[in-house]
């Protein structure tokens, strides 16, 4: 196919987008799809856009959606003026309203409604990857047609960030940008170089020093366990000083996980990569925050993956209270520490407090026995269960 081909193939505007993904926090914001994929995605550990192709898409495009949704949510306040509920009966006739190939987008300004209308998040992998003036351009439109939004957000690599000038990361700001994700995973060079990151940890200090300055948000992405028996010291410890340099707002914790079909699955299957332990993991996460240091970061557990979801806190005056969590776990008996695991990976516990709840105690004890859960093989069992969240 020629270039030119290529061209007109993309140049074509087939409805309303939506990317595969979106981080937790941004669970009622309106997606809206700036390029399609990762525009690196050679990850080791990460499942999300293999055998896909990145491109990005055409501004004209991405305005397009942004107009259609505000459409929608246009005729919505028409139906419902300023309340901040959407009953049944108007969603019907919202849906009367819609055009046949405008379906998806009506569906994300429905869904976007009802989630309060508060943020937005550009979609996929790395938004930022698109020339600055593209991007601001697609800001303003988003202000001109949502003034009342308060937050803009978007994923980001760190190799991105960092060739960025800073007066463009200024001017992003400025247009409406104000909060960035970046997947850190870990500060350790060696840990980032075996999973084939492609990136070190000086340019992830470079990066997202660059955010802040800017006067961005910033979420920082951890992943317990990437560091796997070999390299969790110095995974844990790298990725505290990187964080330390950092100060980010955010610090999210995401639990490695290893899905069949990743290269660190295959890995793992032969035995080039030993994957820890739940227990070795929470000891690994107990080191990690125990060396973070003179920062005034948010730590986050906002993910399934995560054995503890209460385990969060502002640092410095935090701190002690999520490291009493890890220590109460490692120091429970084994067969405990067993039944937690389970009743976690059932939805049943969010933290350890639960386990006081006799009801919920007695469904996990109950499934250990059912099907022969011990200590013994808990983690496989575990592992297995984790795969269907990834």
């Amino acid at each position: 196919m020629s270039t030119e081909n290529k061209k007109s193939r993309h140049s074509v505007y087939n409805g309303f987008e939506q990317g595969p993904i979106r981080p937790p926090s941004e669970a009622y914001s309106l997606l809206i799809r700036v390029t399609r994929n990762c525009p690196w995605n050679r990850c080791t550990f990460c499942p999300v856009y293999k055998n896909s192709r990145f491109s990005l898409r055409p501004v004209e495009h991405i305005k397009r959606d942004i107009d259609t949704v505000h459409k929608y949510v246009t005729l919505a306040r028409e139906i419902v003026g300023n309340a901040n509920h959407f009953p049944r009966a108007a969603v019907a006739e919202l849906a009367g309203k819609s055009e046949p190939d405008e379906y998806a987008a009506f569906q994300a300004a429905v869904s976007w409604i009802m989630g309060g209308m508060r943020s937005i998040f550009l979609q996929d992998a790395n938004s930022l990857v698109i020339k600055p003036a593209n991007l601001i351009d697609i800001l303003r439109h988003l202000r001109e047609k949502f003034p009342h939004v308060e937050r803009i957000t978007s994923y980001a690599r760190s190799d991105t960030v960092a060739r960025i000038r800073d007066e463009d990361l200024k001017a992003m700001a400025e247009a409406g940008l104000n909060r960035i994700h970046i997947g850190m995973e870990s500060g350790s060079d060696e840990v980032l170089k075996r999973v084939r990151k492609g990136v070190t940890k000086a340019i992830h200090i470079k990066a997202g020093r660059k955010v802040k300055k800017a006067g961005m948000e910033l979420s920082e992405y951890v992943m317990p366990g990437l560091g796997g028996k070999a390299l969790w010291e110095t995974h844990a410890r790298e990725t505290a000083d990187a964080l330390n340099r950092i100060n980010p707002d955010f610090i999210r914790l995401r639990t490695l996980a290893l899905p069949t079909g990743l290269e660190l699955y295959d890995d793992f299957q032969s035995g080039e990569f030993e994957k820890s332990t739940e227990f070795e993991t929470v000891k690994e996460i107990r080191l990690f925050i125990e060396s973070l240091d003179g920062i005034t970061s948010m730590v986050k557990s906002d993910h399934i993956l995560n054995l503890f979801q209460d385990l969060e806190g502002q640092l410095p005056e935090d701190k002690e209270r999520m490291l009493d969590i890890l220590r109460t776990f490692l120091e429970m008996e084994p067969n405990r520490r067993c039944v937690y695991q389970v009743g976690r990976r059932m939805g049943l516990f969010e933290g350890l407090a639960d386990m006081d709840i006799p009801d919920r105690l007695a469904a996990a004890e109950s499934v250990c026995r059912r099907y022969g859960v011990t200590s013994d093989n808990v983690d496989d069992l575990i592992e297995q269960a984790k795969r269907g969240f990834v």
